[in-house]
């Protein structure tokens, strides 16, 4: 008689894989809206936002008259009336002295006056032209941005007008007259102008900041006074800064130049930072120049890039219309010879 034993059957269980812990799953990051990002990408600063700030800033700004202005005014005219006063006293005692000494006094003075009111009038129109080039800049980066085809126009033969005394535009000039005639596309005819007659202008401009570059590096890595350095770099960024204004059109003259530094130093403040990070302490550094070559040649070097980045946002500042068409040239475009120097005495 065979017993057959049967296997006790086990009761169904359940498991917990987890062993009580969660398991991290995987955050899906949602993919950015195009719309959210295209948005941001236009309310971020660019190079022709921090152009239009320190336009704004100096050569067309519209605060009539601030505290530093009112301070200037006041001194300005307590000095008028005590110099009036001096001149007064004056041709009262050639009088006395002789008739004939007193009325040429008087008519010293009246040439004096004379001078004084067409030197404010020259002035006066200064100011105005290079606010107008700037309005002028502001205007036409707005119509290039909305596509306007009339503001377009019309502030293209405002363009026109401004190089219309220099014989060099005048094929530039018919060219893009007859242009505004037949291209629709305001934004095309931005361009188009800014390649025709910017570009001559801007080979012109790198011409004058290169060669400021080259007295600058020279004239600091053999001057054997650091005052001298300071004076001469000084002079030959205001004779730079001028002469860029000319070459764009303007005429700076006394107050109109210091407007004028105002904005370019307002620009070089916002972007000569990062633009000398970028292209001058990495460069300078990257080619050893510092440790390679003599003390006076490295102050050189570095001095003549600093005068470039002055020179181009000088450039961007005075110019009458945005870099768009045309890339903004950097400190390695303009002046390269101070970056293969330093290659050169690498290798050898």
């Amino acid at each position: 008689m065979s017993t057959s034993t049967t296997a006790p059957q086990r009761r169904p269980r359940a498991f917990r894989l987890d062993n009580g812990a969660t398991i991290a799953t995987p955050a899906v990051e949602p993919e950015p809206d195009f719309y959210e990002r295209e948005a941001a990408e236009a309310a971020a600063p660019t190079g022709e936002a921090a152009v239009e700030d320190a336009q704004r800033q100096g050569m067309v700004r519209r605060t009539l008259i601030s505290w530093g202005g009112l301070f200037w005014s006041a001194f300005v005219s307590l000095l008028t009336l005590a110099l009036g006063l001096w001149f007064t006293n004056l041709v009262e005692d050639l009088f006395r002295r002789s008739p004939a000494l007193g009325y040429v006094g008087l008519a010293l003075l009246a040439l004096a006056a004379l001078a004084l009111i067409v030197l404010a009038a020259r002035e006066i129109f200064a100011i105005s032209r290079q606010r107008r080039i700037a309005t002028l800049h502001i205007a036409l980066a707005q119509a290039r941005a909305g596509d306007d085809r009339d503001t377009a126009r019309s502030r293209i033969n405002e363009l026109n007008a401004l190089y219309e005394t220099r014989p060099g535009t005048a094929r530039a000039r018919a060219h893009l007259a007859e242009l505004t005639k037949e291209i629709v596309d305001g934004r095309d005819l931005i361009d188009i102008a800014e390649r025709t007659l910017m570009a001559p202008l801007d080979a012109q401009v790198q011409l004058e900041i290169a060669n400021a570059a080259k007295r600058v590096s020279v004239v600091t890595a053999i001057s054997p006074r650091a005052i001298v350095d300071l004076a001469f770099v000084a002079a030959q960024v205001l004779r730079l800064i001028r002469r860029i204004s000319v070459i764009y059109g303007g005429r700076p003259g006394l107050f109109g130049f210091f407007k004028l530094l105002r904005s370019v130093f307002a620009h070089l403040a916002v972007t000569g930072g990062m633009a000398a990070g970028d292209s001058i302490i990495q460069q300078v550094l990257g080619h050893g120049l510092a440790a390679r070559l003599s003390a006076r040649l490295g102050e050189g070097v570095l001095n003549g890039l600093l005068t470039t980045r002055v020179g181009l946002s000088a450039m961007s500042v005075c110019r009458p219309m945005p870099f768009a068409a045309i890339d903004p040239p950097g400190v390695s475009d303009v002046a390269p010879f101070l970056f293969s120097s330093g290659k050169k005495n690498e290798v050898k």
